[in-house]
């Protein structure tokens, strides 16, 4: 049975103990010569939106893009030793997404806000980017909204894996938004409460199959496996 299987990575597959939102503020900084007037809102939201709405907030102009991505990286880049020593890979973590990419026929890659250079200093903090297809993802310089990154990957995966395009999609998230990712583009939805969203705001936002986090490996892959014969 083939899938193809989105991880998301902060709150899902890693803590990052506030780094991140330290990380958008450097950036902000460094660009606007004084602090933000208030911490980055992320919530499952791309670094696109995230970065464009810390500057509206406090009444400055948008840098061009290939700007704030260049300073987000050069910021990312510099936090990850702070990340290292704070943050941590949640439980399970490891011995899931090493079950998932020995699974024949499964991509498993990452849906993620983050731009691909954070995302790969948040997985290498904590060895997970081995484990993951990540050249095959889709990330957050690749759309302003979640769902719209969902057909990225679908795109990458079928030029780089030759995986053909009604293999299912399975998104694994702790957001509402990542529950609205899928729905909106037909995919299923693994939810964990593993961020700061509970169960029930996670059914409220349409998903069926929740968990609290990923550490029970064989029920995760139990719920991965009925998606890829059934969806």
């Amino acid at each position: 049975m083939e899938l193809i299987a989105l991880w998301d990575i902060d709150h899902t597959l890693i803590e990052n103990a506030g780094v991140s939102k330290e990380i958008y503020a450097a950036a902000f900084s460094s660009l606007a010569g004084r602090e933000p007037s208030a911490p980055a809102r992320t919530e499952g939201r791309t670094d696109r939106l995230i970065m464009r709405d810390m500057f509206l907030r406090d009444g400055l102009p948008v840098p061009k893009w290939s700007v704030i991505e260049a300073a987000i990286t050069r910021s990312g880049h510099d936090r990850l030793d702070d990340l290292r020593l704070r943050g941590t890979a949640l439980p399970g973590v490891h011995e899931v997404l090493k079950a998932a990419a020995a699974r024949s026929g499964w991509v498993s890659s990452v849906l993620t806000g983050n731009i691909a250079a954070n995302a790969h200093v948040k997985l290498s903090a904590f060895g997970l980017d081995s484990l993951l297809d990540l050249p095959a993802g889709a990330y957050g310089a690749d759309a302003e909204l979640r769902p719209e990154l969902v057909a990225v990957a679908r795109e990458r995966i079928q030029q780089l894996r030759g995986v053909p395009a009604d293999v299912p999609v399975v998104l694994v998230g702790d957001t509402p938004r990542d529950v609205e990712a899928a729905l909106a583009t037909g995919s299923a939805i693994l939810a964990v409460a593993s961020g700061v969203h509970s169960a029930e705001e996670l059914a409220a936002a349409g998903a069926h199959e929740i968990l609290p986090d990923l550490s029970d490996t064989r029920r995760v892959l139990g719920i991965l496996e009925s998606f890829a014969g059934t969806y």
